[in-house]
């Protein structure tokens, strides 16, 4: 199957649940990110600023959020939820609370920012 053209696309193959669910967490994410922009990564919905900073997508069972490696830093606000190294899975009706979400993605925006930084330097050299 191939990738959807864009995010809306991606929610429009989505059952009622799921793609609310996604919806809101598109909104806190895109919320949190100032500048960011949305694209299709991996076949899936994505958030980018210099990099991608998060994806996220819906599974037969469940939504998830892949953080890009934070699921062990923010373990601790993550009990009652799925997770594996790169994944928090949620369920529709118990969607990830809005202020993780915000600081799960500002986190990401500061290793995206400090990443540019360090490729700026290494060309500057």
């Amino acid at each position: 199957m191939p990738a959807p053209a864009n995010t809306d696309a991606y929610m429009a193959t989505l059952p009622r649940d799921q793609r609310d669910a996604l919806q809101q967490l598109r909104r806190q994410i895109l919320d949190a990110a100032p500048g960011a922009t949305e694209c299709i990564s991996y076949g899936m919905p994505a958030v980018r600023r210099n990099g991608v900073l998060v994806w996220f997508a819906a599974a037969k069972a469940h939504c998830a959020l892949y953080p890009s490696g934070l699921v062990a830093e923010f373990a601790d606000r993550l009990t009652g939820y799925e997770t594996s190294k790169g994944a928090i899975r949620f369920q529709p009706e118990n969607p990830l609370p809005p202020e993780l979400v915000a600081d799960i993605v500002a986190r990401r925006v500061e290793q995206d920012e400090a990443a540019a930084a360090a490729r700026a330097a290494k060309r500057k050299r």
